[in-house]
């Protein structure tokens, strides 16, 4: 068995991690989610992500766990259990569709659309802590350069190419 070495290849000593914008964007995305849950925990007893999902739920997003599953990117054993502990706790139902009893569509308890309902409030308040500072134009021109990276992943976001374009105008 040999030792592991203690110096680092060249294309790893030579990779600027902070200068990689994937590694910036994970980094972000972390730190909100932590900030959300930190507040969702504090005034709600929740996490972000049960948060979030009972967002969507609420929104009309996401009725399903499989749409679930795909918005979040994570696998239905996951969002299956997720969706358990949300259950468990009588902030969502499962309901059986009239039409194809094999579709099952999530609702949301009254407490359930209690809490989703303050969510906004949690998101907008971490949002505004981390863009302290940003001129509207900025943050307008973040969210155009967003959209953009998930318009070239190839996901669908609502808009199209030439809508995109147009917003970026007028950011």
């Amino acid at each position: 068995m040999t030792e592991p070495s203690s110096t680092p290849a060249p294309e790893i000593s030579e990779y600027q991690l902070g200068e990689s914008v994937g590694y910036l964007l994970s980094r972000v995305k972390s730190t909100m989610s932590n900030l959300v849950t930190q507040r969702s925990m504090a005034e709600l007893g929740i996490t972000s992500q049960q948060g979030s999902i009972l967002f969507m739920v609420a929104s009309g997003k996401c009725l399903l766990a499989a749409e679930l599953a795909r918005e979040y990117g994570i696998d239905a054993s996951a969002v299956t259990r997720l969706i358990d502990r949300l259950e468990k706790r009588g902030l969502l139902t499962r309901v059986r569709s009239n039409e194809d009893r094999r579709v099952v569509r999530l609702a949301l308890t009254p407490e359930g659309h209690a809490i989703a309902a303050k969510m906004p409030k949690i998101f907008n308040g971490v949002l505004d802590d981390l863009l302290s500072g940003f001129t509207p134009e900025e943050v307008g021109f973040l969210k155009s350069m967003l959209r953009r990276v998930l318009l070239n992943s190839g996901e669908h976001t609502g808009l199209t190419r030439d809508a995109a374009s147009n917003l970026d105008n007028k950011s």
